[in-house]
């Protein structure tokens, strides 16, 4: 099934599938399409009874891709080859990309005006977020190059990986693992047994709680620092000297906070930004 629309700018999707693969390409200036692709007879029929469709919202227009669910409860489909429907969306640069799955995942090639994503287990990745990112999941991975707003998560035993986050970022993982590459504002994050790596922090509050995993984080050279580490069973370490007092002088604060029961914690310098050496004031 192939459908398109003319629309005027960014649009806001929202896409509905259980089973199969989201992709959405958006470079296309104009218009909208979409294409759904069964894979299986069952899939083929759920394509043909999906409602897709063009309608005013609030702001901007929104492109609605509903498609039913199986008959009788979820069915994953046959063990060898694929099942389900791959669902194929191309749009303008910057529109907001909504989506609800249970297996299917999304995947977002080029730039997004916003990601809000529920899944069950399927992963979600993105290229760069201009705006907000929100994700729900059971068991789904989460990568995401660069958002430029905030960025909440909460996933049970997904891991999670963002190389650039601008806004503030909220994680909260039960056994999945969370990497942030670099992070501009404050952070807060809290695993069971997943470990943390945070390699380069700018400013802002960073909190940092673990039960059972290991806490790694990075502190931009040139950012002042206040560090307040505590486990009960586990081991620091710290490139950095703590201290108790807020350190005076010039550049960005770190407020840093991190807890553990059994999780060891490290805290490491971050290498300073292409041409720019810095010193950490701790």
């Amino acid at each position: 099934m192939h459908q398109s629309f003319d629309v005027t700018g960014a649009v806001e999707l929202d896409i509905r599938l259980a089973a199969g693969d989201v992709i959405v390409d958006p470079t296309l200036a104009g218009r909208v399409e979409v294409e759904l692709i069964a894979h299986d007879d069952e899939a083929q029929r759920l394509a043909d009874e999906a409602r897709v469709e063009l309608r005013e919202g609030q702001g901007r227009q929104q492109v609605v891709v509903d498609v039913p669910q199986r008959r009788g409860g979820f069915n994953f489909g046959v063990v060898f080859g694929r099942s389900g429907i791959t669902c194929r969306i191309r749009c303008p640069q910057g529109s907001l990309v909504g989506a609800k799955t249970k297996s299917a995942g999304v995947a977002v090639r080029g730039t997004a005006g916003g990601l809000n994503v529920a899944t069950a287990s399927g992963d979600v990745e993105a290229d760069r977020v201009e705006g907000n990112a929100s994700l729900k999941s059971a068991s789904g991975d989460l990568r995401i190059r660069e958002v430029t707003g905030t960025l909440s998560v909460q996933t049970a035993s997904g891991d999670v990986g963002v190389d650039v986050v601008h806004g503030a970022a909220t994680v909260a993982t039960v056994s999945g693992d969370l990497t942030i590459g670099e992070a501009y504002d404050n952070v807060s994050a809290n695993t069971v047994s997943g470990d943390q790596r945070h390699s380069a922090v700018m400013q802002g509050r960073v909190a940092a709680h673990s039960v059972s995993g290991d806490v790694t984080i990075g502190v931009r050279r040139g950012s002042k620092v206040f560090l307040d580490c505590n486990t009960v069973s586990g081991d620091t370490s710290s490139e950095l000297e703590p201290t108790g007092d807020v350190p005076a002088g010039e550049g960005p604060l770190v407020e840093l906070r991190a807890k553990t029961v059994s999780g060891d914690i490290r805290i490491t310098r971050a290498p300073a930004p292409s041409g720019h050496p810095q010193e950490v004031h701790a």
